[in-house]
């Protein structure tokens, strides 16, 4: 916060995908599509996994709360972008902008740490499925869960307060679409050195044991099938896994693409493009991934449509 004879800001104004006039109606509804589908997708997910008998299984446990993370993060970011693309005055409160940072804050540590869960009951299904009912029991999952959220509200609420430490008092132009961590220390008059430390620090350790969760288990899991002899048990093992593995590999690589660049050639436009797809673009992916490659949820959609009533009277 602002002290002293510095100005406090009261708004931040976010400029958005692009400052060109003529393109702000097309990517309006090129958004309003993604988000559209983000929404379905994943309340198609969430309700799928809620009501039908055959996915109320550990797997399909973590699947339904990565929908809801995803759908969390997308309506933290989408709504403001797509008003944004059709007014002229591109503000955001402070307030706002706080709540915004730490929102998408929440949602994206979550799914960082709910792929790593994900990946864990993975490894557990295929290296011990003798075991898998017992090592990732009803309570194992709720606890895995619900530690994932707690630490993602610690992590948001920690790195929040840290970036709103700092005084905001000349620029308040954001060169991005929502506020995130990097635009916002940018904008900094005061010393943001231990704000951009933390930031630094939660990243690198998120991604760090994340990662080394998401390959540990996938090093066993690999080993594991290769020691399977038949290749009918081979590939039922392997689509398992195809779709967690699609969709780590194109989250993880958007955020090593993103975090391993030379600072040389580190810019926020880039930053921009990088977030566009992890927070818009792989929340409506993520629906598609687990769907279309999942004969479970396939079959499990064909029965809501047959009968919905009956469905939801199975709950």
């Amino acid at each position: 916060m602002a002290s002293g004879n510095l100005t406090h800001l009261t708004e931040f104004i976010l400029r958005g995908v692009s400052d060109r006039p003529d393109l702000q109606m097309p990517l309006f509804f090129v958004f309003l599509a993604i988000y559209g589908l983000t929404v379905a997708g994943n309340l198609g997910i969430i309700t799928l996994t809620s009501v039908d008998s055959q996915l109320q299984t550990p797997m399909y446990f973590f699947l339904r709360h990565l929908a809801v993370i995803n759908l969390g993060d997308s309506t933290v970011i989408a709504p403001k972008m797509l008003v944004n693309f059709l007014v002229s005055k591109k503000t955001i409160s402070y307030y706002g902008c706080a709540a915004q940072l730490g929102g998408f804050l929440v949602f994206i540590v979550g799914e960082i740490f709910m792929l790593a869960a994900m990946a864990y009951d993975r490894y557990v299904a295929i290296c011990n499925p003798l075991l898998y009912m017992v090592v990732v029991s009803p309570q194992i999952c709720l606890l895995l869960v619900s530690l994932t959220y707690l630490y993602s509200l610690t992590t948001a609420l920690t790195v929040s307060c840290c970036v709103f430490s700092v005084s905001y008092c000349s620029s308040n132009v954001i060169n991005h679409f929502y506020c995130d961590t990097v635009p916002l220390l940018a904008l900094s008059c005061s010393d943001a050195y231990i704000p951009e430390t933390v930031v630094f620090a939660f990243s690198g350790t998120n991604l760090f044991f994340s990662m080394i969760i998401v390959l540990t288990s996938y090093f066993h899991i690999v080993l594991a099938i290769l020691r399977i002899r038949s290749s009918e048990g081979r590939r039922k093992a392997f689509s398992t896994c195809a779709s967690h593995m699609m969709a780590v590999t194109v989250f993880y690589g958007t955020l090593l693409f993103m975090y391993l660049q030379p600072r040389t050639n580190h810019s926020l436009d880039t930053d921009k493009m990088a977030s566009v797809f992890y927070t818009l673009v792989i929340p409506m992916l993520n629906p598609l991934i687990y769907s279309l490659r999942n004969k479970d949820v396939k079959d499990a959609f064909k029965r809501f449509l047959k009968s919905p009533c009956q469905a939801f009277k199975l709950v």
